[in-house]
């Protein structure tokens, strides 16, 4: 697969970044060799049979995910001024921002 200035200057125009004439070339030389490095890599054989590298020693488990509270220092009505039905409520100020 390779990259042609087209498809640079499509993608340059949908992230909205401005690409001269003069940087065009540079860019697509750029883009077809990162497309060539990522081939090599998809050329590279791997072991169906090998484990996945987790940090630490292999006898440590790993805990379950799971979804649950987290219990606070304080409750926060502890931390709020006024606290009515779950909400934090706050003085009212007029649509100009002012008392």
């Amino acid at each position: 697969m390779t990259i042609g200035q087209g498809e640079v200057r499509k993608v340059a125009q949908l992230a909205e970044i401005a690409v001269s004439d003069a940087e065009l070339p540079r860019l697509v030389e750029q883009l077809n060799r990162i497309v060539e490095y990522v081939a090599q890599l998809d050329a590279v054989p791997a072991d169906a049979g090998d484990a996945a590298f987790t940090a630490g020693p292999e006898r440590v488990a790993l805990r379950a995910d799971e979804v649950r509270p987290v219990p606070l220092a304080r409750p926060p009505a502890a931390m709020a001024t006024d606290f009515i039905d779950g909400f934090f409520t706050v003085p009212h100020r007029g649509a100009t921002g002012q008392g």
